[in-house]
């Protein structure tokens, strides 16, 4: 243990050390996945519907916070992450050995010393609380009793799961098993996912979570499952810090809207964040004018029910595609017995350089521009960016409009609106990584310049974007 712990800052509650479950107030660690340049986004959501400070992580996409073992419905209800997590323990200056054989062996002994407990009744609640989507990978929810009560110098809080769409990460499934047996004798299975990340490391994500696991297994006497398990151990490496945690999603929340996907379809999670960053208010009417697949206006019809939302493309299987996961939506809730309201928003195909809107209607401009790589070019994109600059623009109302912009193609989106005359002003800039791109997602305010009325060489307030560009 010694060996393991030198140099190394742990965390652990009182809860932690006892070996009862955790009553309705007790607190729990969670960790939650979200898309990478939206945490600040993801903790501020935490802190508004949850009432809970929430941190961010030092690895990219991952937020933690603090609630009641009661809270726990609460946390499913957050639009903005990925994937849930509890937390067992947390080490934030891990003390990796130089040799793949010793680092190995240490991680082995971590596993009978971490405090188990109060994650696995929180997990056990975890699935009392799921609803039914779909066929569950598993299905044994039998009460989990480590060996001995693990609270030896423990630790607690977590980092941990799936990391979506990052680039130069290592991550691979290993690894063993899970279950001990209940009353009815029936063994509960699992598996251990690794996410690492960082250079020097002496050992692989397979590795840590093949050798980590076996630990476990021989620990629980579980069962190893890598497809069909009832529960995921999280072994989540960034550098110096090692968080384990339990798996409390089967598979991502960004799913939860779309249907009928397209060949560049956006997170659900994605859209949450951007919508969230122009803060839509009761009235307001918000556009995507390229709407894809319809998450950005199906999402803001779900989440801001006072607005209303116009979801529009230039391509007939694009509109088809909106309409159809906004009628899955509504035959889904019908189907529920939902008293929900309807979805405030229109569909049509339009001309996005055209736009069938009144000049200045438009409070609220949100889309997913074409990168230039699976939809259309980068060639085609120096034309296309400036042409619907301008007709956004002229839609927007001047002084108080709003665009939510994101695209990958940088450096064509700088010079494009250079070249707007003071038609918009930047308030800020969002970096995110989009399945492996490095985008930007651009916040723009409407200036109260008369559309057509101001000058290509602009005033001061042309934007000087290009700085922005890296």
């Amino acid at each position: 243990m010694a060996a393991v712990l030198e140099g190394s800052e742990v965390h652990m509650s009182t809860e932690e050390r006892g070996g009862s479950g955790p009553d309705p107030g007790a607190g729990v660690t969670i960790g939650a996945t979200v898309p990478t340049g939206f945490e600040p986004t993801a903790a501020e959501e935490v802190g508004e519907k949850i009432g809970a400070e929430a941190r961010i992580g030092k690895d990219r996409g991952r937020i933690y916070f603090r609630i009641g073992a009661d809270k726990l419905p609460l946390v499913h209800r957050l639009r903005s992450v990925d994937n849930l997590f509890v937390v067992v323990a947390e080490y934030n200056n891990y003390q990796f050995k130089e040799s793949k054989e010793e680092t190995l062996l240490d991680l082995q002994k971590l596993a009978s010393q971490l405090p188990w407990t109060i994650a696995l009744e929180v997990w056990k609640m975890n699935n009392a609380l799921k609803k039914k989507r779909g066929r569950r990978r598993g299905g044994n929810s039998s009460v989990l009793t480590p060996k001995g009560d693990v609270s030896k110098e423990g630790d607690t809080e977590a980092d941990s799961p799936r990391p979506e769409d990052e680039e130069g990460r290592d991550e691979d499934g290993g690894g063993c098993a899970p279950a001990e047996r209940d009353a009815a004798d029936k063994p509960l299975k699992f598996r251990v996912t690794c996410n690492r990340a960082g250079d020097k490391h002496s050992f692989t994500s397979n590795d840590a979570a093949r050798d980590f696991g076996g630990a476990v297994q021989e620990f629980f006497q579980w069962k190893a499952d890598m497809t069909k398990f009832d529960i995921e151990v999280l072994l989540n490496i960034h550098n110096q810090e090692l968080v384990v945690g339990i798996a409390l999603t089967e598979e991502s929340l960004h799913r939860r809207n779309i249907t009928h996907f397209g060949p560049t379809t956006l997170r659900s999670t994605l859209a949450y964040g951007m919508l969230r960053l122009c803060r839509p208010q009761i009235s307001d009417v918000i556009v995507d004018p390229m709407c894809g697949t319809g998450a950005i206006p199906v999402e803001g019809a779900i989440e801001w029910q006072q607005s209303f939302f116009i979801a529009g493309d230039n391509n007939d299987m694009a509109v088809n595609r909106t309409v159809n996961n906004t009628n899955h939506i509504l035959k889904r809730r019908q189907e529920g017995g939902s008293s929900a309201p309807g979805l405030r928003m229109d569909t049509a195909r339009w001309d996005l350089c055209r736009l069938p809107l009144r000049a200045s209607s438009v409070d609220i401009i949100v889309t997913d521009m074409p990168f230039g790589k699976r939809m259309g070019s980068r060639k085609k994109n120096w034309d296309l960016y400036p042409s619907c600059l301008r007709e956004m623009a002229r839609v927007c109302r001047p002084a108080t409009g709003k665009a939510v912009l994101l695209t990958q193609d940088k450096k064509c989106f700088a010079k494009a609106l250079s070249r707007m005359g003071g038609l918009w002003r930047r308030s800020h800039t969002v970096w995110v990584n989009v399945g492996g791109l490095h985008a930007a997602v651009y916040v723009l305010k409407r200036t109260g310049w008369v559309h057509g009325a101001a000058a290509e060489d602009g005033a001061e307030d042309v934007l000087s974007v290009a700085t922005a560009v890296e």
